[in-house]
């Protein structure tokens, strides 16, 4: 459902999240991300330019967030890189829909709004906070599993 792009802006943020304030360079997150690094440089650009992540030069410079983890949501990191499109018209450009969408594509976009109010209300503080045993940083595409 979402690009790899955004799987990669999140798990940066995330991990730099769950290591603020400390400044991480691109190599270190790309490291603990598994993040192609080349990749990683140009998701890194996009939540620069959206005022998330702060670019240092120089000797210890790397990467912070400009936000608090609690302050920062799964949508601004989201919407940075990827956004969310919601479904104004009809993507057929029928003339007989106008702006009334059919019911098909009216679902589609109550299911968009769904997940953007969930990520919309959601913070990487959240995230890094909530009990499990697997931490938020998986390999992306999932590997299939093996057939019995």
């Amino acid at each position: 459902m979402f690009s790899q792009t955004v799987e990669y802006a999140l798990r940066a943020v995330v991990h730099l999240a769950s290591n603020a304030p400390r400044v991480q360079n691109t190599e270190e997150i790309a490291k603990a991300t598994k993040v192609p690094q080349a990749y990683l440089s140009k998701v890194l650009q996009n939540l620069v330019a959206a005022g998330i992540v702060k670019s240092q030069r120089g000797i210890g410079g790397g990467m912070t967030l400009v936000k608090k983890p609690s302050e920062l949501t799964i949508l601004e990191v989201v919407n940075a890189v990827d956004p969310i499109v919601r479904i104004k018209t009809c993507p057929l450009d029928l003339a007989s829909h106008g702006v009334r969408l059919c019911p098909l594509h009216h679902r589609v976009d109550k299911a968009l709004a769904l997940v953007e109010e969930a990520f919309r209300s959601t913070t990487l503080q959240e995230v890094i906070d909530e009990p499990t045993e697997s931490f938020p940083l998986c390999e992306f595409p999932p590997k299939r599993a093996a057939k019995v």
